[in-house]
């Protein structure tokens, strides 16, 4: 559930459940919202699960089983994930160094089975894992207005600049800690962490303090994720081989073997995978007096001619270009721009385009990168 859910009712929030969690899908008029995040700055209570790893030996057995290179050094972290031996995506991870302990972001559902696999797997080494979901509470600023809101409240240290990287500091009475984000948005992006005892003071500083925030949900999220053009684990990585997302940000190829490894670096090798993530753009379907129903769902056919491509992973309509825009994954070496996409049993034509849809303050970390 939302550690602040009471707060969130309060102010007209509608709720949903994602992954296992109940979240904030909108306060109203997300449309609107959109907007007011690519325009200034917004408030999101993330939905995270959360991994505890102490020990002398966190670093080594994370570092063993992940894609990434753990960071060393305290206020540092990565993005990385957990494959399977097919080299398809089990989980996603943003690791932490805070000093003598790591901490794992992870999606919410994820972090009870996979601390508990990893704990059945310590054996010698000096290793405690634990979950502690609910001891935590983290908040998304996102916007090209997120550093300057960051700085009117924050005492005791500067943002963050480096992505990943994170600082200590205080907001109002409470501690916390900002870290600089991947911008998944396509706009500047920090996470502040606190205490979940902390949570409704922490929120209403980042709300009401310094520069006000526009507090938005998941569907919004949505929309400025895909917007951005940055694959999502529901959607687009769970399950995937990441060559074919181009997720080089989480992969380090020199790093010692891993489960999946062995794939990623054929892959690898090879120079390029057998499909990838691509951007569509619809034709407008406004002649049927139905815009939605011109939105394809995920697994929606995409054609070239006579022959189907790929596939729709999510799709969505843009607040900002008032278009129907979507994700896709298509056959590698496709050349066509001029495209058609299944939707509700009639073929829609779609323009392949360049990600990201909309250039913001800042770029994903998450658009595909091909050799």
């Amino acid at each position: 559930m939302s550690v602040i859910e009471s707060v969130h009712e309060a102010h007209g929030a509608t709720f949903g459940q994602r992954d296992d969690r109940t979240v904030v899908e909108h306060f109203g008029r997300p449309e609107r919202t959109h907007r007011a995040v690519r325009n200034g700055v917004g408030l999101l209570e993330m939905a995270y699960g959360v991994i505890v790893i102490e020990g002398e030996d966190r670093l080594e057995y994370v570092d063993n089983v992940v894609s990434n290179r753990v960071p060393s050094e305290d206020g540092q972290g990565c993005y990385a994930l957990v494959l399977d031996p097919q080299g398809g995506i089990e989980t996603e991870l943003y690791i932490y160094n805070a000093g003598e302990r790591l901490l794992l972001f992870t999606p919410s559902s994820n972090a009870e089975p996979l601390a508990e696999e990893w704990a059945e797997k310590v054996f010698i080494q000096d290793v405690e894992i634990s979950v502690a979901t609910d001891e935590y509470a983290i908040f998304g600023i996102h916007g090209p207005k997120a550093t300057e809101k960051v700085a009117s409240v924050l005492t005791g240290a500067g943002s963050p600049d480096e992505r990943y990287s994170f600082v200590r500091g205080s907001m109002g009475d409470e501690g916390v800690t900002v870290v600089r984000t991947d911008a998944l948005t396509g706009e500047e992006s920090y996470e502040v962490i606190c205490a979940a005892t902390d949570a409704a003071a922490v929120y209403d500083t980042l709300l009401n303090h310094g520069i006000n925030a526009a507090p938005f949900g998941y569907q919004t999220w949505d929309t400025l994720t895909l917007e951005a053009g940055s694959p999502l684990f529901g959607t687009e990585l769970e399950g995937t081989v990441p060559n074919v997302l181009g997720l080089r940000n989480a992969l380090d190829f020199e790093k010692g073997c891993y489960v999946g490894q062995e794939v990623v670096s054929r892959v690898e090798n090879r120079g390029q995978p057998s499909r990838r993530l691509v951007g569509l753009r619809l034709e407008s379907g406004s002649d049927s007096g139905d815009e939605r129903a011109m939105v394809p769902e995920s697994g929606a056919a995409v054609f070239d001619g006579d022959a189907s491509v790929g596939e729709v992973t999510r799709a969505g309509e843009s607040p900002l270009l008032e278009d129907v825009l979507a994700l896709a994954v298509v056959d590698y070496g496709l050349e066509s721009d001029a495209l058609a996409v299944r939707v509700d049993g009639e073929e829609r034509s779609a323009t392949r385009v360049a990600l990201p849809f909309v250039e913001g303050s800042d770029q994903s970390d998450r658009l595909p990168e091909y050799q």
